[in-house]
């Protein structure tokens, strides 16, 4: 018998993407807003509602729910969101489970390389290193203290946090964004563009999870982010290679960017560098550890 994964998120590219990962394995079930399948169930985070029965039988929960961190600039109650969607999410899963008086074999949670600060530095940070002072930082250390809780708690067995990188994907997110312009002759880095940018490929971030589902040893904290460092004005360059266009305008300065973006411009202005080793000597191997071999892979036919 199929043991039954409940995946939080259900909207999102990874969720998709790593249901038809485990499709075949396990049984697949979400929490969506709005239910439009058998395997799905609805949660309404604003009024604390859930669908119970969601929970039966379910051996793991991976949690990917959280609004996007670059979609809308932070105004407080953009601020609030951010927090409230990865945090009382998790909450209101962890009620629910204490309430029906059920225990998984794991609960394995989203989390953000932003953990270290929205800085550029000389550091490659690892998961042993103390977490940043700005406001994405506070966001990433209360998300993993959420999921944390499933441990202390006593309703999961096993606590996993993936420290995720920026993931390019064919259909949506950063990649996206920074393709159009390039595609229309008007793409260039961000500011200074030294700022690093770790990134992952949607598939080796969606088999990461994979990885952590499967091996009932692994426990803690990851950074999920490629073996090869780059900069903003790196794969700016490289996208516009392969997608054999040309690119010649001036970097966007700061203060545009300041300008439309407010306070977070600083997430696209500052990056740091991030060492996946850990995860690698846990066994994993990535399949895309090469930027412009990812970039060649999800932009075929683009050009």
């Amino acid at each position: 018998m199929k043991e039954t994964v409940l995946i939080t998120g259900a909207s999102g590219a990874i969720a998709r993407v790593l249901s038809k990962k485990l499709n075949n394995e396990y049984s697949i079930r979400f929490l969506t807003r709005k239910k439009e399948a058998d395997n799905e169930f609805e949660w309404d985070l604003e009024n604390h509602i859930i669908d119970e029965n969601a929970f039966e039988n379910v051996s793991h929960i991976i949690h990917l729910a959280g609004a996007n961190i670059s979609e809308k600039r932070w105004t407080e109650d953009r601020k609030k969101e951010l927090i409230s969607s990865r945090v009382d999410s998790a909450k209101l899963i962890l009620n629910s489970l204490k309430k029906k008086n059920l225990r998984l074999k794991s609960f394995i949670s989203a989390s953000g390389i932003n953990y270290y600060g929205t800085k550029t530095t000389d550091k490659i940070f690892t998961e042993n290193d103390a977490s940043g002072n700005d406001f994405l930082s506070e966001v990433v250390l209360v998300w993993e203290k959420a999921a944390d809780e499933f441990k202390i708690e006593n309703i999961a067995e096993r606590i996993v946090k993936i420290r995720t990188a920026v993931v390019l994907s064919k259909t949506e997110g950063a990649l996206e964004k920074m393709m159009t312009p390039i595609q229309f002759g008007i793409g260039s880095p961000l500011g200074s563009g030294k700022q690093y940018m770790p990134w992952i490929h949607i598939d080796d971030i969606c088999s990461i999870y994979e990885f952590a589902l499967k091996n009932p040893e692994l426990e803690g904290v990851f950074n999920a982010t490629a073996p090869q460092h780059t900069t903003n004005e790196n794969i700016t360059k490289l996208i516009a290679k392969v997608l054999k266009k040309p690119l010649f305008m001036p970097n966007i300065p700061t203060f545009i960017l300041k300008l439309i973006f407010g306070e977070l411009a600083d997430a696209l202005l500052e990056g740091s560098r991030a060492s996946s080793e850990k995860i690698q000597k846990a066994g994993f191997q990535f399949k895309f550890p090469d930027l412009k071999m990812a970039l060649e892979n999800l932009l075929k036919n683009k050009s």
